[in-house]
């Protein structure tokens, strides 16, 4: 029996009346983590479902309008799997045990954890529906593309499958690329050699590497090369085969540039193309190929798109509404 299935059996729900609930925790470990210190968790739930929740003993007793409670209720499920799976809650699981699980009561069957990547260091879950039909597709599909704003995980969750393939023996080798294009902001002469040059660009992607893996576990694959960090441009000539390939901010790469990297697949490999049509860092933005490569490429069935919106930002609550008062503003021309 999977650790998912023992749900019931850590949790007793009962309906006391229509404005009342309590819910009852049985392992002590999974209530301490759901309460939080200082009850710090259960506040921000009472924040997020517009309830009065009281904590004593094992017992969690929720007051509010009968939506909200059952929000609540599905919030507990949905916290309960997390940690059965990852013996650990986190600040953000609180936001998206509300966020994600309204259908949860609907089906009884449903499971909020499915598409679970396990890494040596943490263990990724699917923060929203969108983020399930992603990592999906980037287990099953040959080619994907994603389009979407800053922190919807969408490097995050392609480095997470890619890597883990690469652990697991599916692929051989594991190749992580961005155009080598400044942000805006003229950086001058780089010295070094050409890895030096190149690494700065390449940062976020080593960010999560060592986030996942650990860098001692990362700099022995990149020395073996069976993790291979390289700017755009290099990839120009080769065909990849046994290797999962992800181009990363492709906002800012043309067209040909996005033609020239897909065209690299070869047998056994998987390619995905990650970008923000927002961020565009071209010094000509109509340079960018992003946009235009989804729609050349949308009728293409084994060609997966996944877009993305704000609703779908994992980060910092701030984010979502930052992007989405940006997306608003019509003077904005970024």
């Amino acid at each position: 029996m999977s650790k998912i299935s023992n749900i019931n059996q850590n949790y007793i729900f009962k309906k006391i009346d229509e404005e009342t609930a309590n819910i009852q925790i049985l392992d002590n470990n999974i209530l301490v983590s759901i309460v939080g210190e200082f009850n710090v968790n259960l506040l921000e739930l009472e924040k997020l479902t517009q309830t009065v929740i009281f904590f004593r003993g094992n017992s969690i007793t929720v007051k509010g309008k009968k939506d909200n409670i059952l929000r609540v209720c599905d919030g507990i499920k949905f916290l309960i799997s997390k940690f059965l799976l990852t013996n650990v809650i986190e600040k953000n699981d609180i936001i998206i045990s509300v966020k994600k699980n309204s259908n949860l009561r609907k089906n009884s069957n449903v499971q909020p954890l499915e598409h679970l990547i396990k890494t040596p260091k943490k263990t990724v879950i699917a923060r929203s529906d969108k983020q399930t039909e992603y990592i999906k597709a980037l287990k099953e599909k040959d080619v994907i593309m994603a389009l979407g704003p800053a922190g919807t995980g969408k490097s995050f969750l392609a480095v997470s499958v890619a890597i883990t393939q690469l652990m697991e023996k599916k692929v051989d080798r594991v190749i992580l690329s961005r155009p080598a294009v400044e942000a805006g902001e003229k950086l001058g002469f780089l010295p070094g050699d050409m890895k030096e040059k190149v690494d700065p660009y390449l940062r976020p992607l080593y960010d999560a590497l060592y986030d996942l893996f650990g860098f001692e576990a990362i700099q022995k694959k990149i020395e073996s090369g069976e993790i291979e960090i390289a700017p755009l441009a290099f990839m120009r000539g080769r065909t990849l085969k046994n290797s999962y390939a992800i181009l990363d901010e492709a906002q800012n790469a043309t067209s040909t540039q996005i033609k020239m990297f897909l065209t690299r697949i070869g047998e056994n490999s998987k390619l995905v193309v990650n970008g923000d049509p927002t961020q565009i860092d071209l010094i000509n933005k109509s340079h960018s190929g992003l946009v235009k490569s989804k729609e050349i490429l949308t009728n293409i069935k084994e060609i997966e798109i996944i877009e993305f919106d704000h609703k779908d930002v994992v980060r910092h609550p701030l984010v979502s509404k930052i992007i989405q008062a940006y997306k608003n503003n019509s003077d904005d021309k970024s």
